[in-house]
């Protein structure tokens, strides 16, 4: 019947396995007990009609049916190893045959294949009888041929190394008889030959050897003592010669289980009973307790129908003669829902990629419950409001996989509840919660903080002067959040925009590369890209609108009277004029716009100031009184005309008014006035040459100083800066000028970025018109100042401006004209050196030192993602230039170990 029902049971389970899309094959092996840890069972490739290499790309997992793990599967080979020393004694008991269930899971797609390994008994268990010495009392009136039942012993072998034969040691009153009973045990008897004369011989001592059928053969002793008594002539009669209960597992101890009673016919000590079990294995011992007085039967230890459905035991009453009956007691232990479902994850995605496609596999696990019918029938779930989704595969597997689309920058984890529950009453449930990290997939551009970016510049700025700042945040993470900034190729009136500004890719800041004239260029715009480290990366752009402000950099220039140097202006006035007559109308105009160009009139010097007046508005010369005989007739007039800026700019044009009779004689007196001009043109030539002879001198000794300086190069230093112009210290005023300064109007402060490493720069001071420049370094005495006339850095210097050695460091920078006395002006260079990646990582650990490589140890039983070392290394640069990741080169396996691209964390990878 049994086997009938295994057989219906294998063609349901084909019948299920051919209705699903998952491959379920079957594979039985046989392995004997007591196989050492890491013995070949057998190499489930070929059985399992798979390639080399399968396993490993399906990323294949042994699952073990049992509490415990008693086999390892090794995907590269396909060999299947013991992982545990088997006792199938302990694990199946008499149970035959004692199978250990395992399956082998492959993924994408699922193939399940199960394994069944046959445990084989070995002979490596010797007969053992209950007692060391059985003792019988019969009385001396049992006549031949009567029968006593032993109590046989067990042998925990099964088949041929179970007990096969019982032999007695030799007598003349007894002899052994075996009889086969049910399930193949054996019972023995011993069979009285000759009637007993307890008056000859009161005692019998006698051997019992039982013998099993292994190789080598194991025996088990044990003494027959048998006491000759005076008659008993009735027997214990139990009321039932086999009785059946049921008893719910998990009873509680003291649980009265039965009572059974028997009965005898004789008096005084030979009718006192007392029970016992009879030929009971010490398992059945621990778990129930007879009463040898009462004959009930109660729980004495824990019940589990996981363990053993039913008992059968043998109890045996014996009267205070020695005379004994016997009886069968069938204990069948009913199911109680008593073990909660177990979930079993076997792998698990994490991290997941956001841009995962639809029923993408993010856990596969399994659930088993130990009870049986509804008790042991489970059913899972997770979280409605979660974008993954359960599916149920073949013997008890899930998978859980995604169900719609997954955002990182709304949520970047998700910790998945399963929750498994079984059919049974009351139902158990238990949970599993599951964390799964979403990694970043590079799906957001960079956004701007404004659509739009308008910035104002004064016009005459210093070039390399911040005019601002753009900013765009990115929501992805790590490298792709990471933002460069670039300025979009084309064309800002009408030049490249590259020409105009330039931008640092990683802060956004925004540089003017010139000098603008507002004059030639009011306003221009530029067009700014954000680009994300993604790959490919994403990008945005923004249009930047500069703004130009006019400076007062213009003074007003005279269209009349017309100071070209060549002849003077001359305007003839008669005698007789009237006060308030029109002699002439100055006109100028200013190249600046605004206010800056409004201009005013005024009469700087005159001949005679009270003559004349001028339109302190319209430039309008006219006479303030009429002219007497004592006024000259030529009268000098100086005009100046003012701007309206800040500060002020100012020219000057010279007028001679003659004063004629008529207009008949318009040369009246020209000679001298040419005479005296030739007199002040003589006066202005005498101070030109000087002035030529003071700026040839000085030229000679800057030439003489250069020379003298390229002798002695070792003593002297030249530094050439990238300059970033910021606005000026705020504690020296903007208006008007150093009085201890020569040619430059105010104080600045530069900061300067350079490079380390490189040996030319795309920035470069202005060259002023006498190049004589004093460059000293703060830290050292005024007599190690340097003077130079070169504007080119010298590689010397660039060597020195290693960024490990010193970030940054200031200058000033002094210019000094040739006047006498000379005046001089001051401005602070500050020198940022700027990183380059000049520098390798450098291992810590293991240290390489060239003389011994180093070793690290690793058990042979180490799991999957055992750390072995971690390798640590450091990187002297900064910022970007300093994160490393780390990778495997070389290795004699390259599948056995991997390092962590991040941490340096070795792991075995399988």
């Amino acid at each position: 019947m049994d086997h009938g029902f295994r057989i219906r049971k294998g063609l349901y389970l084909l019948f299920l396995l051919s209705l699903s899309g998952v491959v379920c094959v079957s594979v039985r092996y046989s392995l004997p007990e007591e196989k050492k840890s890491g013995s070949l069972v057998a190499n489930v490739l070929k059985d399992l009609k798979l390639g080399p290499g399968e396993l490993s790309a399906h990323r294949a997992q042994l699952v073990s049916k049992s509490n415990k793990q008693y086999f390892q599967l090794d995907t590269r080979s396909g060999n299947l190893f013991v992982n545990d020393k088997i006792d199938r004694e302990a694990l199946c008991g008499k149970m035959e045959p004692c199978l250990l269930l395992s399956e082998i899971v492959l993924q994408n797609p699922i193939k399940i294949y199960n394994i069944e390994i046959q445990i084989e008994d070995v002979n490596d268990n010797s007969p053992v009888f209950s007692t060391n010495e059985f003792e019988l009392a019969i009385p001396e009136h049992f006549p031949a041929s009567t029968r006593f039942p032993l109590e046989s012993a067990q042998d925990a072998d099964l088949g041929e190394n179970s007990v096969q034969n019982y032999t007695l040691s030799p007598n003349g009153n007894f002899q052994l008889e075996i009889r086969s009973a049910r399930g193949g045990k054996k019972n023995l008897e011993l069979v009285l030959e000759k009637p007993l004369d307890r008056e000859k011989e009161a005692q019998f001592g006698l051997t019992l050897t039982a013998v099993d059928g292994g190789v080598p053969q194991r025996t088990g002793i044990v003494q027959i003592k048998i006491n000759v008594m005076d008659i008993n002539d009735n027997f214990p009669q139990f009321a039932q010669s086999e009785y059946t209960v049921r008893l719910k597992e998990n009873s509680p101890r003291d649980t009265l289980v039965l009572k059974v009673e028997a009965r005898d016919l004789d008096w005084g000590s030979n009718a006192e009973i007392t029970y016992s079990f009879h030929q009971v294995p010490e398992e059945i011992r621990n778990l129930f307790y007879l009463h040898q007085t009462t004959g009930e039967i109660t729980v004495l230890g824990p019940v589990d129908y996981e363990r053993e459905t039913s008992f059968d035991m043998d109890i045996k009453a014996t009267d205070g003669g020695g005379l004994s009956g016997h009886c069968k007691v069938l204990v069948e232990i009913e199911d109680e829902n008593d073990n909660a479902p177990e979930i079993s994850v076997i792998t698990v995605t994490s991290p997941l990629a956001e841009d995962s496609s639809q029923d993408t596999l993010v856990v596969l696990f399994s659930v088993t419950d130990q009870d049986s019918g509804d008790n042991g029938r489970t059913s899972c779930s997770v979280e409605m409001n979660l974008p993954f989704q359960l599916k149920t595969t073949l013997n008890n597997y899930h998978q859980l996989v995604t169900q719609r689309a997954l955002d990182r920058e709304k949520v970047s984890e998700y910790n998945i509840t399963i929750a498994a529950t079984d059919w049974g009453s009351p139902r158990l449930s238990s949970r599993r919660t599951i964390t799964v990290l979403i990694s970043d997939v590079n799906d957001n551009s960079p956004v701007f903080e404004k659509s739009k970016y308008e910035m104002q510049v004064w016009e005459n700025n210093i070039p390399g002067l911040l005019m601002g700042s753009v900013h765009a945040v990115d929501l992805d993470v790590e490298q792709n959040a990471k933002v460069t900034y670039s300025l979009v190729p084309g064309n800002a009136s009408g030049a490249p925009a590259a020409s105009y500004v330039s931008i640092n890719s990683e802060t956004g800041n925004l540089y003017v590369l010139r000098s603008l004239d507002y004059e030639q260029i009011k306003e221009f715009q530029v067009r700014v890209r954000a680009s994300d480290g993604g790959s490919p990366p994403l990008s945005s752009e923004v249009v930047v609108q500069f703004m130009i402000l006019d400076e007062n950099d213009n003074a007003p220039f005279f269209l009349y009277p017309l100071q070209n140097s060549t002849s003077p202006c001359n305007e003839l006035v008669p005698k007789s004029v009237e006060a308030g007559y029109l002699i002439t109308k100055v006109v100028a105009v200013d190249g600046d716009s605004g206010q800056n160009s409004w201009l005013s009139y005024e009469l700087l010097k005159a001949t005679d100031p009270s003559l004349f007046s001028i339109g302190a508005q319209n430039g309008e010369v006219k006479t303030r009184r009429p002219l007497t005989e004592r006024d000259t007739n030529k009268q000098r007039l100086i005009i100046l005309v003012r701007d309206n800026g800040h500060p002020p700019q100012t020219s000057t044009a010279t007028l001679n008014i003659l004063s004629v009779d008529g207009f008949s004689d318009p040369y009246l007196n020209i000679a001298s006035v040419n005479q005296e001009a030739s007199e002040e043109d003589g006066s202005l030539t005498m101070y030109l040459v000087i002035c030529l002879a003071a700026v040839s001198f000085v030229f000679l000794i800057c030439i003489i100083v250069f020379v003298v300086i390229k002798m002695y190069k070792k003593e002297s230093s030249f530094i050439t800066a990238l300059p970033q112009f910021p606005p000026a210290f705020p504690e020296i005023p903007e208006t008007g000028a150093d009085s201890q300064s020569g040619s430059l109007s105010r104080t600045y402060h530069y900061d300067v970025c350079l490079t380390g490493g490189s040996l030319s720069s795309d920035f470069r001071f202005l060259r002023p018109l006498i190049p004589v420049f004093s460059m000293g370094d703060p830290n050292v005495s005024e007599n190690h100042r340097i003077s130079s006339v070169s504007q080119e850095t010298p590689e010397q210097m660039e060597g020195q401006k290693q960024r490990e050695q010193k970030k940054d460091f200031h200058v000033t920078v002094s210019a000094v004209d040739s006047g006498s006395p000379p005046l001089s002006s001051e401005v602070m260079v500050r020198d940022i050196v700027m990183d380059e990646n000049d520098n390798a990582p450098f291992i810590l650990y293991p240290l390489q030192n060239g003389f011994s490589s180093s070793n690290d140890l690793v058990l042979r039983e180490a799991e999957a993602g055992y750390l072995v070392p971690k390798v640590v290394a450091v990187d002297r640069d900064s910022i970007q230039n300093s994160w490393l990741s780390y990778e495997l080169l070389k290795a004699t396996e390259l599948g056995l170990f991997s390092v962590g691209a991040q941490n340096g964390e070795n792991h075995e990878a399988h």
